[in-house]
């Protein structure tokens, strides 16, 4: 469900919004732009999908691999 917001910001910024982003796209830019810092994400959910991806998984368990070999030869 979508609510309607009143913002009032300085023309300069209103000016440099429909001129940067689009007459049509203000409210989305700045929904994108807010989203993160007031909806807390389902970590759990997030770090499923990210599981699922076999390809990342394989990518990130060779990065930590040879991290942790470059770690071991610099303390050894």
């Amino acid at each position: 469900m979508q609510r309607k917001l009143t913002v009032t910001v300085d023309e300069e910024v209103y000016e440099g919004l429909r001129k940067t982003i689009g007459p049509r796209k203000i409210s989305k830019f700045i929904e994108e732009l807010v989203r993160p810092h007031v909806v807390r994400p389902d970590l759990e959910s997030a770090y499923e999908e990210m599981a699922r991806d076999k390809k990342r998984e394989k990518d990130a368990l060779e990065w930590a691999e040879i991290t942790f070999k470059d770690m071991d030869h610099e303390t050894g």
